[in-house]
């Protein structure tokens, strides 16, 4: 095509949106549909992802160096522990702390501790791991450090919470890939009945010797463009549905805040502008492509 014939196919892309509303309009409101649940599907698990990592930075590893150990070597297991490559933070804990601490937790039985000579508690190292798919290596590799007495760890939590993340990701990719296809499916089906309602037209373009691609083109443009604007319009009313369950959440969970909608808005508008795009072009050629064949006019491309 030549870029004049281009530029009036473009033009009557856009001009066929406004002049079918009623079936536009349709096409936005399912695929709008289709967006918010998949935006309210990622919000969601960005939020139990949230949750998890705030669990698992409380399964926290003790490491205890031996009792009789001198503030030099008790030194040099924090920098051994530093250096692993799974440790997210080390944070010294003296013996001194842990022993106030264990008095602070026994209350009013405090006073049975006032009779030791010597404080019989270690020093020890708070430990948070990066991943925790890695956290029995990281564990093995902590006791192997010399001068360390003993570990105390709760593999089983993290385990489940590897698994709980896993299952998570799956579901939440097995969801959206639905929704996507779904998407694709409606508005390829909402623009090919838009085809019917305008057989007539198509018919006189091929009566005159219009290409495949001369039909299809102001079809794609205008699925393009009702991606697009699905896209924004979803956009927005996801922004007012989450706003409205975080206020909610507000008041009845204190403990779990939600994420903030605004540090992940601009994942959600590419996706959503990626899939709005894709359904509405990739729609438009499949509904157009199935029309003309079973219209027995398919033609030459070389036209």
């Amino acid at each position: 095509m030549k870029g004049a014939s281009l530029k009036y196919l473009t033009k009557e892309g856009f001009r066929s949106v406004w002049v079918n509303k009623l079936m536009s309009f349709a096409s936005i409101a399912v695929l709008m549909a289709c967006l918010v649940i998949i935006g309210l599907g990622a919000m969601i698990f960005f939020n139990i992802n949230s949750l998890l990592d705030n669990v698992e930075n409380q399964n926290v590893i003790m490491v205890f160096a031996e009792n009789d150990a001198t503030d030099e070597e008790v030194s040099v297991i924090g920098n051994k522990i530093k250096v692993l490559e799974n440790i997210e933070s080390c944070v010294f804990v003296p013996k001194d702390d842990a022993l106030m601490a264990q008095r602070e937790d026994m209350g009013a039985d405090a006073a049975l501790l006032d009779g030791l000579e010597a404080n019989p508690l270690p020093d020890a190292y708070k430990v948070v791991v990066k991943d925790l798919s890695r956290f029995d290596n990281t564990v093995a590799q902590l006791k192997a450090i010399e001068g360390v007495q003993r570990v105390r760890e709760n593999s089983d939590i993290a385990s489940k919470l590897v698994n709980i993340r896993k299952a998570v990701t799956i579901i939440s990719i097995g969801i959206v890939s639905l929704l996507f296809i779904v998407s694709l499916f409606i508005i390829s089906n909402t623009i090919r009945i838009t085809m019917f309602s305008r057989k007539l037209e198509i018919s006189i373009m091929k009566a005159v010797g219009a290409t495949n691609w001369f039909i299809r083109w102001p079809f794609m443009i205008e699925g393009i463009v009702l991606g697009i604007i699905s896209c924004l319009v979803s956009f927005v009313v996801l922004i007012g549905i989450y706003s409205g369950v975080q206020y909610i959440c507000s008041g009845l969970i204190a403990q779990f805040k939600l994420v903030e909608f605004w540090d992940y808005a601009w994942y959600i508008l590419g996706i959503f502008a990626a899939i709005g795009v894709f359904t509405g072009s990739v729609g438009s050629l499949i509904s157009m492509g199935k029309y003309l064949k079973e219209q027995g006019g398919v033609i030459s491309e070389d036209n």
